[in-house]
C-alpha cells in the first residue's frame, strides 16, 4: 500500500476514521516512533502523521472506543519499562503519559521482536495500519490488535460448548 507523503500527514485522522469501519477482528493499528521501518508486506499501510505519539495514541483509542464493532488488545514493548531516563531523556514522562491514557486498561508487555513477529504474521493475511509519529525515543510503539467488540472469548467458549463435537 505504501507510505503517504508528508503533504498528507494532516489527513491521518481522516484515514483512521475511513479505515476503522473496514477493520475488524485480527486487524492491527500500530502507533510508532519516527525510526520505525517501512514494512514491505502488502497488507501493511504506513501513514506519516506529523503528530506526537501521545496525541496519536489518544486519538486512536478514543476513535476505537466510539466504535461498537472492535476493541483493542494493547501490546507494549517490554523493553520500554527498562529504558533509563539518562539514555532517553523524557522517557519517564512518556511512560507516565501512557499510564494516564491506559488507566486500568490491561496492557500486555512482550519483547519487541516477539510483537514484530506477531505483526509480520498478521500482515500476511490481514490489514495493518501503521501510524508513524514524531516520537524519537526507543521502544515506544503501541500495538493494538483488534478483536470483535460485540463477541468475546467467553461467548465463543460458551457457543463451542453448545455445538456437538464443537
Amino acid at each position: 500500500m505504501g507510505l503517504l507523503s508528508s503533504a498528507h500527514a494532516e489527513n491521518w485522522k481522516k484515514i483512521l476514521k475511513e479505515q476503522l469501519p473496514l477493520l475488524g477482528h485480527r486487524n492491527w493499528i500500530v502507533i510508532v516512533d519516527s525510526a520505525y521501518p517501512w514494512q514491505v508486506s502488502s497488507g501493511i499501510r504506513t501513514v506519516e502523521t506529523g503528530a506526537t505519539q501521545v496525541e496519536v495514541v489518544n486519538t486512536v483509542l478514543n476513535t476505537i472506543k466510539g466504535s461498537q464493532h472492535v476493541h483493542p488488545t494493547i501490546y507494549l514493548d517490554r523493553e520500554l519499562d527498562y529504558v533509563p531516563e539518562d539514555l532517553s531523556p523524557g522517557i519517564n514522562g512518556y511512560r507516565s503519559d501512557l499510564s494516564k491514557i491506559f488507566g486500568k486498561t490491561q496492557t500486555i508487555r512482550l519483547p519487541h521482536e516477539q510483537i514484530i513477529r506477531k505483526l509480520d504474521e498478521a500482515g500476511k493475511t490481514f490489514h495493518v495500519l501503521v501510524l508513524k509519529t514524531t516520537m524519537t525515543m526507543p521502544y515506544t510503539s503501541v500495538f493494538l490488535e483488534l478483536g470483535c467488540g460485540y463477541w468475546n472469548d467467553a461467548s465463543e467458549k460458551r457457543l463451542r460448548s453448545l455445538i456437538p463435537n464443537g
